[in-house]
């Protein structure tokens, strides 16, 4: 498809916003269809759709949800007529001009099995082919639903919102300060990097390039690091391991993702108009009989409870010759609070009045989400990493569960804005990364459980459980919402 077309159908939808949800629909549909996903440049023309969709000021979220209709649409089919024609994939046009990518589909779905679904919709070279192989190795309906659905969560904003950024820009007459551009162009380009190096590397799709080699040579240089750390630690014997790529990911997207989210929340309206709707909407939803228990969620949050949790982590581990793991829980623990301090203090953004008593400290990120995420996310990694690999997304999905808990408190509780624990969110994945990735060097040794790890969390539960009494009755006031 040549550039003069794709100018020519952006300049027709520039003069006709009513087709734009349309072309959304139809693009992500097409984007995401097995034979024609090859052939037409989806991502530039979902990228020029979202700018004039931001322009003409079409709600994001009907945007969105157009978006996600025609990728699950698009999944839907493909998945359909990979069951048909099982078999005789390589013999379908225009798949029979393209025989590698029905091989390396075919390899990357063995490799990771259902997942390859929800990450084949993010990976370039594979994208057009995931779920036709899935339909052909006959994946049950409802599981390949699950991670249809669940991975257009996740692509209709990776995909739209840059654009629909861009173009509500334009039609606003922003005028940035000096360093807005060049933070977002920088993480942008973390971000881009991260995807090359993750997605098509560490999963398998690049392990022939002279990139990836020159990578994997940097393992023997980061493990002279070790020297250092062994001179202050007992019981650690020499160990093997890799380099940490998907910590170091993690922490430089996480942290790529919230300088982004913080520029456009402090330097522009964007955001405003979703962060009403959702403030009104838990509003709405304020009921007596659930405020007695997102109270108790936003308690166990406070910063008094995960920093005792915290010390006595660290104290626990430190008695038993753990240093180096006390002293990343404490250091993890430190960095978190010293940031939201000074994040807050910077961005200087109001939080909701709609409580009686709302904090004094600034909105912007959740001090709550941000420390839930760091603890959450680093005690899942140190759990996960003392059991089976095929176990291990088990715990990672089970200690989601907080953050989602205390992240919809403080929205419910209406002490946040929506764009508020997002960014506590993605602040805490980056601290916990590069916790990590520091960490990593011991990752082979085991973490045994003793009595005074034990004797740790049982102080840590009866402290918990005399704060939240004690905290109770002026919390309940703290959270009154306003009358009228």
């Amino acid at each position: 498809m040549s550039s003069e077309w794709l100018q020519a159908l952006t300049a027709w939808l520039g003069t006709n916003p009513g087709w734009l949800s349309a072309a959304i629909f139809l693009t992500a549909f097409l984007e995401s269809l097995a034979l024609a996903g090859i052939l037409i440049p989806g991502v530039a023309i979902i990228f020029a759709a979202s700018a004039l969709a931001g322009q003409a000021s079409i709600p994001i979220i009907e945007v969105l949800l157009w978006a996600g209709a025609g990728a699950v649409a698009g999944d839907g089919i493909s998945f359909a007529l990979g069951r048909l024609f099982q078999g005789r994939l390589d013999r379908l046009w225009p798949l029979n001009h393209f025989p590698g990518f029905i091989a390396k589909g075919e390899v990357f779905f063995h490799l990771h099995g259902g997942k390859s679904v929800v990450i084949g919709r993010f990976v370039g070279p594979i994208r057009p082919v995931i779920p036709l192989i899935a339909g052909a190795f006959l994946m049950p309906w409802r599981r390949f639903l699950a991670f249809n659905l669940s991975s257009a969560l996740a692509w209709a904003p990776a995909y739209v919102l840059p654009g629909y950024w861009v173009g509500s820009a334009l039609a606003s007459d922003f005028e940035p300060p000096a360093h807005f551009w060049p933070v977002i162009g920088i993480s942008a380009g973390i971000l881009l990097v991260i995807y090359l190096l993750l997605f098509r590397f560490q999963l398998g799709l690049g392990h022939s390039s002279r990139v990836y080699h020159w990578l994997a040579s940097l393992t023997a240089r980061y493990h002279i690091t070790r020297r250092f750390w062994r001179r202050y630690t007992s019981q650690r014997p020499a160990q093997t391991g890799e380099f940490p790529l998907p910590s170091l990911s993690l922490a430089l997207g996480a942290g790529a993702l919230f300088m982004i989210l913080g520029q456009l929340v402090t330097a522009t309206q964007l955001f405003a108009p979703f962060n009403n709707l959702t403030l009104e909407w838990f509003a709405q939803l304020r009921n007596p009989l659930l405020d007695p228990l997102m109270i108790l969620l936003t308690l166990l949050a406070d910063p008094p409870i995960l920093l005792a949790a915290a010390a006595l982590s660290a104290l626990a581990l430190g008695l038993r010759g753990f240093y180096a793991a006390a002293l990343h829980i404490a250091g993890a623990a430190l960095l978190a609070t010293i940031l939201v301090w000074a994040i807050k203090d910077l961005s200087a953004i109001p939080r909701p009045a709609v409580v009686l008593g709302p904090p004094a400290s600034g909105a912007f990120p959740s001090g709550h989400t941000t420390g839930i995420t760091v603890f959450s996310s680093l005690a899942a990694s140190f759990i996960a990493r003392e059991s089976r690999v095929r176990w291990r997304w088990r715990y990672y999905l089970a200690f989601s569960l907080p953050i989602v808990l205390v992240a919809i408190s403080r929205l419910y509780l209406g002490v946040h804005w929506f764009t508020d624990v997002i960014a506590g969110i993605f602040l805490g994945l980056s601290i916990s990364g590069l916790t990590r990735a520091s960490y990593s060097r011991y990752d082979n040794i085991p973490l045994t459980t003793d009595s005074s790890l034990l004797a740790a969390g049982v102080a840590w539960l009866l402290y918990t459980a005399w704060y939240v009494t004690d905290n109770w009755a002026d919390a309940v006031l703290l959270y009154t919402p306003v009358a009228g």
